[in-house]
């Protein structure tokens, strides 16, 4: 019973998620400032915390939460009368960029919803039953919030880090010998075999975004699982070199792509818009994955120790 009880739960949280997918298919695009395709990993977050949970939920909080789903549902129904063209509207007004203010809404009202959901399904143990969802939601919203409102390289501290990955990258790609790159700043010129091509890269493009979102996930991920302070810790900072040489990678495809594939913009632009999210999240799960299973084992090893002692 404690299973069905959690498994209506999942059903319930994910519910306006499954619901976008349905009436909005086109919008689930990878790209983190393209669509709603961080709903997708999110829900995977959800439902890989809560599925298997022995939890007891009082039915009336099943209740208590379907007012909250029709609020979140009609408010994705009501972009298609008229909201959407409204927040467009204020682009202009608050001199925003409109690529990431356009979704910064829908990720910031999912983050509401699934926070508030879990807390009134769980009560005051849904942070350290189920986190890290409303925590990658959350930590999109505030990302594209930053994006909206100071975009490219206005945002200095998040930008100071981009030179360092430009100028690693035209290392590589040097070293390989794949073609000709020079850097300055964060701006990269290519010469490869469709001819020149030239970068400027910026924050979210280099993938600080994703170090930014890995580390709050992380944090939450690791702060319920009992385990010792100094490995916690260790698991954060490889965690974050990982992040850090994945986005190496993610910079180093696409300028790869320029030299060896096309230097068309609308080609290239389509492989940018997906690249990141591609790299970057799968990274996100295996690791997470990896660090359970090592941690599971080696409970399960402490505890066989524990009981050959006892018998002993």
């Amino acid at each position: 019973m404690e299973n069905k009880g959690v498994m209506i739960a999942i059903l319930l949280v994910l519910s306006p998620i499954l619901f976008t997918m349905a009436i909005y298919p086109d919008s689930f695009s990878l790209s983190w400032n393209q669509g709603r395709g961080g709903f997708l990993f999110a829900a995977a977050f959800i439902a890989a915390e809560l599925i298997g949970l022995k939890f007891v939920i009082p039915k009336k909080r099943f209740f208590y939460c379907i007012p909250l789903i029709a609020l979140t549902i009609t408010y994705f129904v009501s972009l298609q009368f008229g909201v959407r063209d409204y927040i467009m509207s204020l682009v202009d007004v608050f001199g925003v960029l409109e690529y990431s203010w356009e979704w910064l809404f829908d990720f910031a009202v999912m983050a509401i919803f699934v926070t508030a959901s879990l807390a009134i399904l769980f009560g005051r143990k849904w942070i350290r039953i189920g986190p890290a969802g409303p925590i990658f939601l959350a930590g999109n919203a505030i990302i594209l919030a930053l994006d909206s409102f100071f975009p490219y390289d206005t945002l200095g501290p998040l930008q100071y880090i981009v030179p360092y990955f430009v100028q690693a990258n035209v290392w590589v790609i040097t070293v390989l010998d794949l073609g000709v790159a020079t850097a300055r700043d964060n701006l990269m010129f290519l010469n490869g075999d469709f001819g020149p091509f030239a970068l400027q890269v910026f924050w979210p493009s280099a993938g600080v975004h994703s170090i930014i979102i890995y580390s709050l996930v992380m944090m939450a991920f690791l702060i319920k699982m009992r385990i010792p302070r100094n490995r916690k810790i260790i698991y954060f900072v490889i965690g974050i070199l990982g992040t850090i040489f994945v986005n190496m990678i993610r910079i180093f495809s696409l300028s790869v792509y320029a030299l060896k594939v096309t230097t068309d913009p609308e080609a290239w632009e389509e492989f940018h818009s997906v690249a990141g999210e591609i790299m970057f999240l799968p990274w996100l799960f295996i690791f997470l994955l990896v660090v359970t299973a090592v941690e599971t084992k080696r409970l399960k090893k402490l505890e066989s120790e524990n009981e050959s002692k006892n018998n002993s």
